[in-house]
């Protein structure tokens, strides 16, 4: 049986509402009071005679019916606004605001160059950027792209990510810690040192060494039950510490890798195995993607795909 038009409009509407991960975000992006969105999908879901999506205070998630659905009708609107975008011949110059996240030393040490590039090509952008080691809700605080370095990037179904670089963690302390509490050469050792966390993580998962006492080629690992002296939700602020003197801390590479060649940290343990990290750049699932953002991403692509660290 055909959609009648009421429904197509509704399959729409329940796009909409997933892509922006809320009625109010939805309701915004078609121009209509939100209790219009959430009438839509209560007649679909009606019409249907299934749930599509589960409801509660703070968030939404879809129903096995509900990721079928999305699965199918997506693909549909996003050929729409394309075909939409083509015939009216607009948004293909970046213009207006574009608004940047990404963890403070990232920022500091690699988004200049990236930025001053891309303002260079595209006269009609103005970018905000807004540094913070946190994991920002991009559609909440209006955020069009993030960067984020990251073991398991999530993120859901309101957004993309694309893969600009790889990196890993490694585990360092400065020679005037060193000098002072002697070098750590097994992971043991580290019982007894100052040791500096990261405090969005657990330590057990970061500090992780080679089970060399196995033999053989497995991979097998372990953690110890480590006292932190100094935890911090800030990489740059452990990356200030451990230069500081302070103790022994486990960073990515791309923060520490000047560090290290020019002999401010050290790396120490031998048996210490970084965790692998991926350099994403991620952004709403919008329909279309607006040019200004597209080519953001475009841009930091080219600059990361020869390794800078």
């Amino acid at each position: 049986m055909a959609a009648t038009a009421d429904e197509l409009l509704a399959m729409l509407t329940f796009v909409r509402v997933v892509d922006g991960r809320s009625f109010t975000a939805a309701a915004s992006t078609l121009g209509v009071a939100k209790s219009v969105v959430s009438a839509r999908v209560a007649a679909l879901e009606a019409e249907l005679k299934v749930r599509l999506l589960h409801r509660t205070t703070r968030k939404l998630s879809l129903t096995p019916d509900g990721l079928t659905l999305y699965q199918r009708c997506a693909p549909v609107v996003a050929a729409a606004d394309a075909a939409s975008l083509a015939v009216a011949g607009a948004g293909d110059t970046p213009r207006g605001v574009l608004r940047v996240n990404a963890p403070v030393a990232f920022a500091e040490e690699y988004l200049a160059a990236p930025v001053a590039g891309y303002l260079a090509r595209h006269p009609d952008v103005r970018i905000d950027v807004a540094v913070s080691d946190r994991m920002v809700d991009l559609v909440d605080e209006r955020v069009d792209v993030a960067v984020r370095v990251t073991a398991r990037l999530g993120g859901g179904m309101g957004v993309v990510a694309r893969k600009l670089a790889s990196d890993r963690t490694v585990l360092v302390a400065s020679p005037g810690y060193l000098a002072r509490r002697g070098t750590p050469q097994t992971a043991e050792d580290l019982l007894g040192h100052d040791c500096l966390a990261y405090a969005l993580l657990k330590i057990s998962d970061e500090w992780r060494f080679r089970d060399t006492a196995r033999g053989g080629g497995g991979e097998s690992t372990y953690s110890l039950p480590l006292e932190p002296r100094f935890t911090a939700a800030s990489g740059a602020l452990l990356r200030r510490a451990a230069l500081a003197d302070m103790g022994l801390a486990v960073l990515p590479s791309f923060m520490v890798a000047a560090d290290v060649a020019a002999g401010r940290l050290r790396r120490v343990v031998d048996t210490f195995v970084g965790t692998s990290l991926g350099v994403h750049a991620v952004y709403p699932r919008a329909r279309p993607i607006p040019a200004k953002t597209r080519a953001f991403v475009d841009a930091l692509a080219v600059h990361f795909r020869i390794p800078r660290w």
